[in-house]
This record gives C-alpha cells, structure tokens and sequence, in this order.
C-alpha cells in the first residue's frame, strides 16, 4: 500500500485552471495513477459515452454505462475502474475558476451535482440532451484552444455553468431528489459542510448547532428528514469514512491512525471503529486494502 493517499492538484502551466480531457487518450499514459485510490483538489465530470465500468467513490461503487455523466465534488478519494471497458471525456475545473462571484460559490456548494449528501450525482443522458451537451462542450473546448485574452475565462466558464444547469435540470427531474429542496435541505447541506472542515477538531452537535444559529433539536429534524439519521449518526459516519480511507489506502499503524483521529487511546479507537462498521480496524484493512 502506498504510505499516503496521493492527492493531486491542479496541473500548473495551463492558461486556466480548466481542462477537457479525452478519457481514451489519457488512460495511454496515466493508466496507473487513474486506478490506484487518489484525492483531487478540483471538480470532475466524467461523461462515460461508451462502454460499462464500476467507478469507485468512497468504498461504494458506481455503475455506469453508456451516456452516463459522474459528478465528483473536490476533495473524494476515487478510482477509475482497471477493468472496465470505457471511452468518454472528463472536464476538470476548480473554485478558483468557476467562482466568479458569491453566487458562483453558492451554486457549487448548494447544487444537487457535487454534494454528496444524497450520494454520488450520476445522470443518464439521451436523445437532444446529448447533442446539446456535446455541443457545449464543443464550444468549451474551442473557446480553450484560442489565444488567452482578458473575456475567455468568462466565455468559458459560461459555457460550464449552462452545461451544469441543464445537467442539474435533469437531475432534479427525477423523483428521488424531491428532498432535496427546503429549509431542511439546506440546514443538512450547511452541516456536512461544516462537519468536512471541523470533524477532527469538534465533535459535539451542540458546537455545530450554535455556528449555525439552531437548535440541537431542529439540526435534528432536519439531518433525520432528510437522511434518516440523527446529527450524531452523521458526524460518526464521517469520522469512520476516514478511518476506512487511512486504512485501506494508507500503510499507517492502528495506533497512528487512531491518535490522528483524536483518540486518547488505540483501544477506543478499535471499539468505535468496531461499533460503526462490525469489523475490527485490521480485519476491515484485510478485506479492503488495495495492493
């Protein structure tokens, strides 16, 4: 296992901190980075135009098949299927581009396509939805090639937020995301997001609860409507997401991961670890490490 779960950022040298990248091509020669467990500090969308796979986002797999398009938000540790028979193109892009504005900001965090609370976003396209799209990224791509001037981040980045508003359009067609509207809604999105960057440091609801100006019980009812689990359910279910990451993508100790987690003692740690996921941190390593 590799000592560290690699993370990569954006590539330096481009024009902008925007690529369109051909999924066949890259493969060529970045086959073994794409397969192996990786944390990017940028978005993805990854448009399977052909071919099935199983893309790996946080221990869950993903099925996709021809014409599926993946949004992945910042930040996730995900692999590209070794096996899987696929052809397609991946746009890549980060906050410093998109987020023109507060209101850039706010679509990217708010929007039904990059968050996970409702799990991995994936959306099957067809008929003139595909043509429109392709036609997008058509444009995207071509406005990418030109010499760099003063309006082409603009142009560009106007092209992908109406290719994210059509794509969120048909997600938000589909029944299954009706929760995902209201108050409720937004006081669970707020949450995670405050969880992400203050799970290691805080781990009472109470101290979530008051930066958000709420209650303990209406933070509650809202993470309990919208994912049927209480505010405790959700930031355990995060401190034991990256424990499975550190395990099995890492070659840290028990004991190593255990203190960075903020354990006093190992012991906790193994019977917490026991407790949310019904293996043993070794036995959950032996069964999900990837050589």
């Amino acid at each position: 296992m590799p000592a560290t779960i690699k993370k990569y950022e954006f590539k330096e040298g481009l024009p902008h901190e925007f690529e369109i990248l051909d999924l066949e091509t890259l493969f060529n020669f970045a086959s073994d980075k794409l397969t192996a467990p990786h944390r990017t500090g940028f978005y993805h969308i990854i448009w399977f135009e052909s071919g099935e796979a199983d893309h790996l986002v946080d221990f869950n797999p993903v099925h996709v098949s021809a014409n599926t398009i993946l949004f992945l938000n910042k930040d996730i540790v995900h692999r590209f299927d070794p096996t899987g028979n696929f052809a397609g193109k991946m746009i890549l892009f980060t906050d410093g581009f998109y987020c023109r504005n507060e209101q850039d900001a706010k679509f990217l965090k708010s929007s039904v396509l990059f968050n996970t609370i409702l799990g991995t976003t994936q959306i099957h396209i067809e008929g003139k939805l595909i043509e429109v799209l392709n036609e997008l990224v058509g444009l995207m791509n071509e406005e990418a090639e030109k010499g760099k001037d003063s309006r082409q981040s603009e142009i560009i980045q106007n092209f992908l937020h109406n290719f994210l508003l059509l794509a969120e359009r048909e997600q938000n067609n589909q029944p299954a995301n009706e929760t995902a509207k209201g108050s409720d809604y937004d006081l669970v999105l707020l949450f995670k997001d405050l969880l992400e960057h203050g799970f290691l440091q805080r781990r009472l609801i109470s101290d979530y609860a008051r930066e958000m100006f709420v209650t303990e019980k209406r933070l509650n009812q809202a993470t309990s409507k919208i994912l049927g689990k209480t505010a405790k359910d959700v930031t355990d279910d995060r401190m034991v997401l990256e424990a499975k990451r550190l395990l099995s993508h890492t070659s840290k100790s028990v004991k190593e991961i255990s203190y960075g987690l903020g354990f006093e003692e190992p012991t906790n740690f193994i019977k917490y670890f026991r407790k949310h996921n019904g293996l043993t941190p070794i036995e959950f390593r032996e069964k999900y490490a990837i050589e």
